[in-house]
C-alpha cells in the first residue's frame, strides 16, 4: 500500500507530532509492530555496549571492539540480498519471529565470554545475531506500509523511524548504566528476555505483513528476483539515488569504535561510553519527528539529504577537536540528528513508490549498501585505532563523509523533485 497524494496534505501537515502519535493509539497492530521492533533495538544495545567494554579488558586490545562492530556489520552486508528475496517470497511474519528466536539462542553463547581465550566467541555469537538481523531488517521494512492505512504511512514512518533511536537511547545508556552496576551478564539476561517479548509481540499482529498473502507459488526463482530487483533499481535515476545516500554515514560509522576511546580520554569511563552511545540515539530518535515537514515537501527531499550527510561529517570533525565532553556529547547528538534525518527522509520514499512484491528486495539491497559502508569503515577504523590518536579516526571519518554528500550532492540535484514521471509521486504505480 502506498499514500495517495492527499497523505502529503490536510491538517496533520502543520500538527507533526501529536498528528504523528495518534496512530499508535488507533491502530493496534501498528502497535505491536513498532512496540516489538522497541523490544528488539533495546535487545541489540544490551548486547553491544557492554561487550565493546568488556572484550578489551578480557584482552587487553582495543582493535575487539571494533572487530564486533565490524562482524555486526559486515555479515549483514552480505545477506541482506538474498534476506531481501526471501522477505518477498515467505510469510514476513514468521521470518520477524525466527528471527528474533535464533538472536535469542545466539545471546546465550555470551555467557561463556569469560576470558580472553573465549572472547572469540563473542564474534560467533554477534555474527548469529547478524545472521538473524539480516532477516529482520527488510522484512520488518517491507511490512510496515502493510499495517497502516495510506494516509497514516507520513506517520507511521516517523514513529519506526525512531524506534532505533528510542531504543538507543535507552538500550544505550541503560546498557551503560546495568553494565557498571551489575556487570554485562545481567545485560545479556536482559537481552535474552527482550527478544522472547519481540517474538510474542510480532506473533500478535493480525494483518498480513504483505499483500497477496506469502509463498512460493508466483514467484520467480530466487537469482531471477534478484535481478528483477536490481533492473528496477538500475532504470530508475531517483531510486539509486535514495538506496546511496545511506552510505555516506555509514562511511563515517567507523567512530564508533573509538567511543569508548573517546570517554576514557575525557575520565568517563564505561558510563561515559553508554551516554556516547545514547546521546547518538537521541539524535536519530529526534530528527525523524523534526524533520517530518520535508516529507510533506518533495523539493526539499534532495537538498535535505545532502545537507544531512554533510552535517554528520563535520560533527565529527568538531568531535575530533572538542575539549570538553559535554560539548561531545553535543556535537555527537547534532551528527547523528543529521544521520537519523537521511535515514528516515530515504526509507519514506521508498516505500512510498517500491511497489510491494520489489519491497523487500530494494530494501535489502537500501541496507547492504548502507552496512557494506559501515563495515568497511569499521574494518578501517579497527586496522589503525591500536596505532594512531583517536582523532585522526574521527577526521578521517568525518572527511570521508563530507566528500561523500558533496559528490552525492552533484550527481543527484540534476534530478529534480520530479524527474520520473509516475514513479516520483506517491500513490502512483511505478513501471515493472
Amino acid at each position: 500500500m502506498r499514500p495517495g497524494i492527499g497523505a502529503f496534505r490536510g491538517t496533520a501537515r502543520f500538527r507533526y507530532v501529536p498528528a504523528t502519535l495518534t496512530v499508535l493509539t488507533r491502530n493496534r497492530d501498528f502497535r505491536r509492530l513498532f512496540g516489538a521492533e522497541l523490544v528488539v533495538f533495546g535487545a541489540d544495545w544490551f548486547v553491544m555496549v557492554p561487550l565493546l567494554v568488556l572484550l578489551p579488558e578480557l584482552t587487553g586490545h582495543g582493535f575487539w571492539g571494533g572487530l564486533v562492530l565490524a562482524v555486526d556489520t559486515g555479515i549483514n552486508a552480505l545477506l541482506l540480498p538474498y534476506t531481501g528475496t526471501l522477505a518477498d517470497r515467505v510469510d514476513r511474519r514468521k521470518i520477524l519471529i525466527a528471527a528474533n528466536l535464533a538472536s535469542f539462542a545466539a545471546v546465550l553463547v555470551l555467557f561463556a565470554v569469560r576470558s580472553a581465550a573465549t572472547a572469540p566467541l563473542a564474534l560467533v555469537a554477534i555474527g548469529a545475531m547478524a545472521v538473524a538481523k539480516a532477516f529482520y531488517q527488510p522484512a520488518s521494512s517491507a511490512a510496515l506500509p502493510n499495517v497502516v492505512d495510506p494516509a497514516d504511512l507520513p506517520a507511521a514512518n516517523a514513529i519506526a523511524g525512531s524506534a532505533w533511536g528510542t531504543m538507543t537511547v535507552l538500550g544505550a545508556s541503560l546498557g551503560g548504566v546495568v553494565s557498571n552496576a551489575f556487570g554485562p551478564y545481567t545485560c545479556f539476561s536482559v537481552t535474552a528476555a527482550c527478544l522472547l517479548a519481540g517474538s510474542v509481540l510480532t506473533g500478535l499482529v493480525q494483518r498480513p505483513l504483505q499483500a497477496g498473502g506469502a509463498g512460493p507459488d508466483g514467484h520467480p526463482h530466487p537469482m531471477r528476483a534478484l535481478r528483477e530487483a536490481f533492473g528496477y533499481i538500475a532504470a530508475r535515476p531517483r531510486i539509486r539515488a535514495l538506496v546511496t545516500v545511506k552510505s555516506a554515514v555509514g562511511l563515517g560509522n567507523g567512530v564508533l569504535t573509538v567511543f569508548p576511546l573517546i570517554a576514557a580520554a575525557h575520565g568517563a569511563g564505561a558510563l561515559g561510553a553508554g551516554l556516547l552511545f545514547a546521546v547518538r540515539g537521541a539524535g536519530a530518535l529526534f530528527g525523524p519527528f523534526l524533520m517530518r515537514r520535508v516529507l510533506n515537501r518533495r523539493a526539499w527531499l534532495l537538498p535535505g539529504l545532502a545537507l544531512s550527510m554533510a552535517l554528520y561529517g563535520a560533527g565529527y570533525l568538531g568531535v575530533a577537536f572538542s575539549p570538553w565532553f559535554p560539548l561531545v556529547l553535543l556535537l555527537v547528538f547534532v551528527a547523528h540528528f543529521a544521520g537519523g534525518t537521511n535515514w528516515i527522509l530515504s526509507n519514506f520514499v521508498l516505500q512510498a513508490e517500491v511497489p510491494d512484491r520489489l519491497r523487500g528486495r530494494v530494501f535489502a539491497t537500501d541496507l547492504m549498501l548502507a552496512t557494506l559502508a559501515i563495515a568497511i569503515s569499521q574494518l578501517g577504523a579497527s586496522a589503525v585505532v591500536d596505532h594512531v590518536d583517536q582523532r585522526v579516526v574521527l577526521i578521517g571519518c568525518g572527511l570521508v563523509t563530507t566528500v561523500y554528500a558533496a559528490a552525492w550532492w552533484l550527481a543527484a540535484r540534476r534530478l529534480g523533485p520530479a524527474s520520473e514521471t509516475g514513479s516520483e509521486i506517491p500513490g502512483a504505480r511505478p513501471s515493472p
